[in-house]
C-alpha cells in the first residue's frame, strides 16, 4: 500500500510539473565581469545577442567574501552566506588546513533549487557546480577533488557522479574519452567539454533545471589580471559553448520553453601587493608558525582578497581586544590598506557567522595566510573575495528565452535575487531568505 500510494504521489507531482513544462538553464561564468557583454571588444556573440534581445544587468552586487563557493550557494538558494552555511571556499579547520573545500550539498542550511524543482516532480542536471556531491540532482557531475590531488584522474567526481556511469556516459556519446590532456583548467578545450556535456545531458533527458560551471575566465583572470591575452580567449570559449547548449535546445525542440540565465560568483581586480596579518598575531604569541598552529588563540583564516579573525574560543573577548587593539594601533601605511568589518557589519552584509571581525582590503591589495617574512609582499594578477561595495568586484546577469522579456536593461541587482527569479519561473515552491524575485524581467 505504501509503494502505491508513493507512486500516486510521484505521478501528481511529475503531472503538476508538466502543467509548465519550462526549462531553466543557469550557467555561472566564473569571474564574470558585466564588460563580457556590454563592451565590443570582447568576443562573446552568444552572450551580446542575448543582452541584446532579453534582459541585461550593468552589474550584480556579490556576497562577502566574494569567493566562489558562497557565491554559487547563494546563487542556488537565494541566501546570503550567513544563513546557507558556505562561509569561505575553503572550510575553517581548527587543527590546520588540509585543503578540503566546501564540497558536500549536506553542508547547506537552506533549500537549493535542486531540491525543489524534485519536489515538484522535476528533473534536474549539474556539471562541476560547487557544493554539490549528494545534491539532489538527476544527472550530477559534481566540483570536486581529493585533498593529496592524487589518485586517478577524475576519480573523485566519478565516485561521486549521479548516476553511476554517467561521465562514461558522457565519454561514450558526447566527448570522447576525457584526460588530464583534454580537460584541463589550464587548456580551453575544457569548457568546450563542460559545454558538450551540457548539450547532450539537455537533448537527451531535457531536465528542467540544469546548473554548469564555466572556470576559465577566473583561471586566466588570476594568472594575467583583467586584461590579459587568455582572458580575452577564455570568455570567446565560455561563449561558444553557451552557444552549445543553446543549439542542444533548439535540437531538443524545447528552445520555445527554455530560459537561459547567464551570470557569474564575482568580477576581478588586478592586485600588485599581498598583506599578511597572520604575522601580527605570531608577534604576539596568539599563533604558531606552524601548519597545526600551535596552541593559538586567534588566526586570520583568508578567503581570496579578505581575512576573517577567528578566536579558538569565541566568547574569547580579551583575546578579541587585544587583536582590535592590536589593529588600531598600527602605523597609518598599513592601516590604509585595508578596514575593518566589524560583527554587526557582517551579520548585516550576511557574511560568516564563524568570524569576529575581517580585514577588506582596498582595490590592489589581497590578504594572505602567510605567518612568515614581511608583513607586505610583492603579488601579481588578479583577485576577488573584497568587499562587494564597488563597481570592479560586481558580476555581471543575462537572462533570454521563454520566460524573459525583451531589450530590459537593469541598473543593479544583487546575487540572492536570482535563485527566486528562477523559483518563479518553473512555479517552486521556494522561499529564499535574502532574495526577491524581479517580476519586471519575466514576460
Amino acid at each position: 500500500m505504501k509503494r502505491i500510494l508513493t507512486l500516486v504521489i510521484s505521478c501528481c507531482a511529475a503531472a503538476i510539473f508538466a502543467q509548465t513544462d519550462q526549462h531553466v538553464v543557469l550557467v555561472s561564468v566564473d569571474g564574470f565581469r558585466p564588460d563580457f557583454y556590454l563592451e565590443a571588444k570582447w568576443p562573446s556573440p552568444n552572450l551580446k545577442q542575448m543582452a541584446k534581445e532579453g534582459v541585461q544587468a550593468l552589474g550584480v552586487r556579490g556576497v562577502f567574501p566574494s569567493v566562489t563557493y558562497p557565491s554559487h550557494t547563494t546563487l542556488i538558494t537565494g541566501a546570503t552566506p550567513l544563513h546557507h552555511g558556505v562561509y569561505y571556499n575553503a572550510q575553517f579547520e581548527p587543527e590546520g588546513q588540509t585543503g578540503r573545500w566546501y564540497w558536500e550539498s549536506n553542508l547547506i542550511q537552506t533549500k537549493t533549487l535542486w531540491k525543489a524543482v524534485q519536489e515538484k516532480g522535476g528533473t534536474t542536471a549539474s556539471f562541476f557546480w560547487p557544493v554539490s556531491v549528494g545534491g539532489a540532482i538527476d544527472y550530477n557531475v559534481p566540483e570536486v577533488w581529493t585533498v593529496d590531488r592524487k589518485g586517478p584522474f577524475l576519480g573523485a567526481n566519478r565516485a561521486n557522479e549521479n548516476p553511476k556511469g554517467f561521465l562514461a556516459e558522457l565519454e561514450e556519446k558526447a566527448t570522447g574519452k576525457l584526460t588530464s590532456a583534454n580537460f584541463n583548467g589550464d587548456y580551453l578545450n575544457r569548457e568546450d567539454k563542460t559545454g558538450d556535456m551540457a548539450a547532450y545531458t539537455l537533448e537527451t533527458y531535457k531536465p528542467n533545471f540544469m546548473t554548469v560551471h564555466l572556470i576559465a575566465t577566473d583561471h586566466f583572470q588570476h594568472a594575467e589580471g583583467k586584461e590579459g591575452p587568455m582572458v580575452y580567449k577564455s570568455i570567446a570559449a565560455v561563449d561558444r559553448a553557451i552557444g552549445k547548449i543553446m543549439e542542444a535546445a533548439e535540437r531538443a525542440k524545447i528552445l520555445d520553453k527554455t530560459t537561459f540565465i547567464i551570470t557569474g560568483d564575482h568580477g576581478f581586480v588586478d592586485i600588485h601587493s599581498a598583506l599578511s596579518p597572520n604575522i601580527w598575531l605570531k608577534e604576539m604569541g596568539l599563533l604558531a608558525d606552524s601548519k597545526e598552529r600551535g596552541n593559538w588563540k586567534a588566526v586570520f583564516h583568508t578567503s581570496g582578497a579578505s581575512a576573517f579573525l577567528i578566536l579558538k574560543d569565541a566568547k574569547d573577548k580579551k583575546t578579541l581586544e587585544q587583536v582590535k587593539n592590536k589593529l588600531d594601533s598600527l602605523p597609518a601605511k598599513y592601516k590604509k590598506l585595508f578596514r575593518v568589518i566589524e560583527k554587526e557589519e557582517l551579520n548585516t552584509v550576511g557574511a560568516s557567522k564563524e568570524a569576529a571581525l575581517a580585514l577588506a582590503p582596498v582595490e590592489g591589495v589581497a590578504m594572505s595566510g602567510s605567518t612568515e617574512g614581511n608583513v607586505l609582499k610583492p603579488r601579481k594578477g588578479g583577485t576577488h573575495g573584497f568587499f562587494p561595495d564597488f563597481k570592479a568586484i560586481e558580476t555581471g546577469f543575462v537572462a533570454w528565452g521563454a520566460l524573459t522579456t525583451n531589450e530590459k536593461t537593469i541598473e543593479k541587482m544583487n546575487l540572492e535575487d536570482i535563485a527566486p527569479l528562477i523559483a518563479e519561473m518553473l512555479q517552486l515552491d521556494f522561499e529564499a531568505k535574502d532574495g526577491i524575485a524581479y517580476p519586471g524581467i519575466l514576460k
